[in-house]
């Protein structure tokens, strides 16, 4: 059985690493150079940085940051926000990400997966899907960060964004999202029917929600935030809990 992933994710503005819920109220949690050694260090499978300033500046000034992290670890690590173009995702693989995430861009132009896969092979292109859930039980997509709902429907889109190419499918539920309170175990059930590998992410709160979405949920990987930048728990205590729990984890 592969080993199950643990991937803490972080997101950087302006060179700071931020957290907040349901993407709002954001504070700076630490420098993400040193924030991703400490999680190389401690035992995390991969490390997952998203760009969410909002200039094109700022992009620049990421690119510089993805030089300092692939200078600093040995560990894949994903890199995402502002990726519009197979140019911004080469400059970024080029600077020493291991692999591009793609969300609202690839929403806005669906041949951007298959673009990018075309040029480097899809297990270089994990599609980012956020998406909430509506009064009528559908859960849709969101662009973003969230403030847009399309009218695309969230298993619609991933199937279809594995057609095209995608690698991974990352899915964040914006109702859990920083909220502590678990993972819709349901939904990532129903996305493990997918032929690749899928990353849970929003709403991590304790090792036992993460082993939920693991097992009962099917995901290949979990991706946490602020259970691991705030103290709350490190990766050597999660990854204990899933090895008790008999889940394989590397440890």
């Amino acid at each position: 059985m592969l080993a199950k992933r643990i991937i803490p994710c972080l997101d950087v503005r302006d060179g700071e690493t931020v957290k907040g819920t349901n993407f709002k109220n954001l504070r700076s949690v630490g420098d993400p150079v040193e924030l991703g050694v400490r999680y190389a260090e401690e035992g995390a499978d991969e490390l997952v940085y998203l760009d969410i300033s909002a200039s094109a500046e700022g992009r620049s000034t990421f690119c510089g940051l993805v030089s300092r992290i692939a200078s600093r670890i040995d560990i894949p690590f994903t890199v995402g926000g502002g990726i519009r173009s197979v140019d911004d995702a080469s400059r970024l693989l080029d600077a020493g990400a291991d692999k591009v995430t793609v969300n609202t861009a690839a929403v806005q132009n669906p041949d951007l997966i298959s673009g990018l896969a075309a040029k480097y092979g899809s297990q270089f292109v994990v599609t980012a899907i956020d998406a909430r859930k509506g009064a009528d039980g559908r859960w849709m997509v969101t662009t973003h960060g969230g403030r847009n709902t399309t009218d695309l429907e969230l298993f619609e889109w991933a199937r279809r964004a594995v057609g095209l190419g995608a690698g991974e499918i990352l899915f964040t539920s914006m109702d859990h999202d920083g909220t502590g309170t678990g993972y819709p175990v349901d939904v990532y059930s129903r996305l493990a029917d997918l032929p690749v590998p899928v990353i849970a992410s929003g709403g991590a709160g304790s090792a036992e929600d993460i082993a939920r979405v693991l097992t009962a949920g099917k995901a290949d990987a979990a991706l946490a935030a602020g259970i691991f930048h705030f103290g709350k728990l490190t990766i050597a205590q999660v990854k204990s809990h899933l090895a008790t729990g008999g889940i394989t984890v590397r440890i």
